[in-house]
């Protein structure tokens, strides 16, 4: 009897374990943009070609004031996507371009992509960030 009890401790212990794993996988999935992203990706080469062959293209920093500060991509607008959900009135003008989205490597304009989506905007989430953006010579204000 206390041999089946603890075989089924042991069975309902790594059950358990095995749920909370795949959660933790299907979390950090959609943190990645991996899973129930609605949005485009696109790498630092191509957002670059895009912001030089396509004047319709609205560009959005999400980091932080400071990071933008020290550095961006010329003619980009700084929202913090902290701040985004609130500040969604600055893009309105903006609302039928397309938005290309980045942030310092990557997850923030995830999250930030996620917004602009469901509220009807359509972001380009740049994979890599502005660090993919500097390493294919983006031009950069300092």
């Amino acid at each position: 009897m206390r041999i089946t009890r603890l075989i089924i401790f042991f069975i309902s212990t790594m059950i358990l374990y095995w749920i909370a794993m795949a959660g933790l996988f299907i979390s950090f999935a959609y943190s990645k943009g991996w899973i129930l992203a609605d949005f485009e990706f696109i790498d630092a080469k191509q957002a670059i070609v895009r912001l030089t062959e396509d004047s319709n293209i609205t560009l959005l920093d999400v980091r932080t004031v400071k990071e933008y500060e020290e550095k961006h991509l010329k003619n980009a607008i700084n929202i913090p996507v902290q701040k985004l959900d609130s500040s969604l009135n600055r893009l309105e003008k903006v609302k039928s371009k397309p938005i290309l989205v980045y942030c310092r490597s990557g997850s923030r304009s995830i999250k930030a992509s996620r917004i602009l989506d469901k509220y009807g905007f359509t972001p380009l989430n740049v994979e890599g960030g502005i660090i993919e953006l500097m390493r294919n010579d983006a031009e950069i204000v300092r």
